[in-house]
């Protein structure tokens, strides 16, 4: 692909899925213009052969799509209209693509706000994980008018393997991550209570798991997440803050429509207790460490 066709575009947020979104992106030939709080951040993207910017307003600069992949709405806002944000400084008629996980209502409040500059807005959380963002197969949950999703069709074409277009008001797409997420949080906490229940028994969990994977109480995310607690590694690919975070606004959500959420409360309370146990940056299997240390049942890694 000829990158000199290709519209510049910025990636504002270079962690483990904006990292490797950028890359996605510069392999199918965009200019791609990265950007992130950390100098480690910018130096490993310069490293793979991309453009930097230290500031969200210098890295929009002439660019016709940004893509916003921030850990939660403050963080969101902040590069839009916060000092050195984006928001005086990229193209007229520009789009916005936000993939951060937030409430619906907060984000159709950016959404007006962005596009009372004239640009445009496309509320698109994302899943897959770190791995699928570097090959440009994340599935995207996507919601905006007619001409934020064409602007904004290249770069969703370069990062996922699924679109999925879910209307065209903003927050429809931040609702579907939500309701992803309500389910990942309780399957997450279900497998580590799982696992660790079955080490408590004297299993072999290495057995353990491959039994419950190849039976009727697999989950993707017991098959994804437990072979981190089986080798005791817990270094963060979605941390235990993550949802707290998550949790804690379907929480606030559920409040507002008088919705009881019992299973997901209950969920949310173990990654609450896990973080205040110390693991709130590391990897969210570390809720299988908790049980571990609450009910004195030994797991790999344990010194």
């Amino acid at each position: 692909m000829n990158s000199t066709a290709q519209p510049q575009i910025t990636v504002i947020g270079l962690g483990s899925m904006g990292f490797g979104m950028a890359l996605s992106l510069k392999r199918a030939g965009f200019d791609v213009v990265g950007c992130d709080v950390s100098a480690a951040g910018r130096d490993r993207f310069l490293a793979e052969g991309g453009r930097v910017a230290a500031t969200p307003a210098e890295a929009a600069v002439g660019s016709v799509i940004v893509i916003s992949v921030v850990v939660n709405a403050a963080q969101t806002e902040a590069v839009l209209f916060g000092a050195d944000g984006c928001a005086e400084t990229w193209p007229a008629d520009a789009v916005f693509v936000s993939s951060a996980t937030m409430a619906p209502d907060i984000a159709r409040s950016l959404a007006a706000r962005v596009e009372a500059t004239g640009r445009h807005y496309l509320d698109a959380p994302i899943s897959g994980g770190a791995q699928r963002a570097a090959d440009g197969a994340l599935t995207i949950l996507a919601s905006g008018s007619e001409t934020a999703f064409a602007k904004a069709r290249p770069a969703l074409d370069a990062m996922a393997a699924t679109l999925y277009e879910l209307g065209s008001d903003a927050g429809t797409g931040a609702a579907f991550k939500m309701i992803n997420q309500l389910l990942a949080g309780v399957h997450i906490a279900a497998a580590c209570e799982a696992i660790t229940f079955a080490a408590k028994q004297g299993l072999d969990i290495r057995r353990v798991y491959e039994v419950i994977t190849a039976s009727a109480g697999n989950s993707w995310m017991f098959e994804n997440r437990i072979p981190h607690v089986l080798d005791g590694d817990y270094a963060p690919r979605s941390a235990v803050e993550i949802f707290t975070k998550d949790l804690g606004i379907i929480m606030d959500m559920a409040r507002t429509e008088k919705f009881p959420v019992p299973i997901a409360s209950s969920a949310l309370q173990m990654f609450l207790m896990t973080a205040a146990s110390g693991m709130g940056r590391d990897d969210d299997a570390s809720v299988a460490r908790l049980y571990g240390q609450v009910t004195g049942t030994p797991l790999p890694g344990d010194a």
